[in-house]
């Protein structure tokens, strides 16, 4: 939990609006140093952020969440990265017992049976252990741009995130796509193999496909859904009632299946 006050985060982000990404990030590190994570599934905009933070502290905490389902090439990929950049990646997952409830109430696929289900596989998934992960940390980076879709216009350098009591640092807030890949090809870094395959958005294997012609950037993810602004919740939380009740349901059940276990131990101890 960082103690960097609301105003001072206000300033900052006021002071860093017209400033480059490398400005940005150096200040984070040195503002918020070990407390400080970069937050990255290695698409094309984290492999800008890791290759900035890494010229200037070679030694930054890096995390990545895996959440059981995410495509092989992003697993092959990462350890790509590791060699490539010499980092050391955090690797973070859900709890096995939460996805097996959720996963035994409303079987391996309900992303696509509801938004609010495809909501909770998502918090279970991504931000559960993301939350796990910020627990100890002041602030984190991400790769967020300001014209990937309407929910992330108003993204700026900095930001306080309610969510995680942490400053949420976006050096590339104001980058464009082509701005990106411009710096990935003239520093000549890895590019995750899927976007040779039409993807421009990766995320969970069941939860991504390649871009159709006409297609904007981020349409590959949910596809399913109706609306073009469609969030993991990892950034934005998009409030629903039935969301909410799923997310109490669950912790029913994973309740009742503490209980069960308590009750078995004691049967067994007696």
């Amino acid at each position: 939990m960082t103690t960097c006050a609301l105003p001072d985060v206000e300033a900052a982000a006021a002071r860093f609006e017209p400033l480059p990404a490398e400005e940005v990030l150096a200040w984070a590190l040195d503002t918020f140093g070990s407390r400080l994570a970069v937050v990255t599934a290695f698409q094309a905009e984290g492999m800008v952020i890791l290759d900035l933070a890494r010229r200037l502290d070679p030694d930054v905490r890096v995390v990545t969440i895996d959440t059981g389902r995410l495509p092989q090439e992003t697993h092959d990929f990462i350890d790509q990265v590791r060699v490539r950049l010499g980092l050391e990646v955090e690797v973070v997952a859900p709890h096995a017992a939460a996805v097996e409830a959720m996963v035994l109430r409303h079987g391996p696929n309900l992303f696509k049976r509801d938004v609010s289900l495809r909501q909770l596989c998502c918090h279970v998934r991504k931000v559960e252990p993301l939350n796990r992960a910020l627990r100890d940390a002041d602030a984190w980076v991400s790769g967020l741009r300001r014209d990937q879709g309407p929910s992330r216009a108003a993204t700026a350098k900095v930001e306080h995130d309610p969510a995680h009591q942490a400053v949420k640092v976006n050096p590339l807030a104001d980058w464009t796509r082509e701005q990106v890949w411009a710096y990935v090809d003239a520093h000549h870094l890895p590019v995750h193999p899927l976007y040779a395959e039409g993807y421009t958005s990766i995320g969970c294997a069941p939860c991504t496909r390649p871009l159709r012609p006409g297609e904007d950037e981020r349409a590959g993810r949910w596809w399913w859904e109706a609306g073009a602004d469609r969030e993991c919740g990892l950034h934005h939380a998009t409030p629903s009632e039935r969301f909410d009740g799923a997310l109490a349901t669950l912790g029913a059940d994973l309740a009742a299946r503490d209980r069960r276990a308590e009750q078995s131990g004691l049967r067994l101890a007696t």
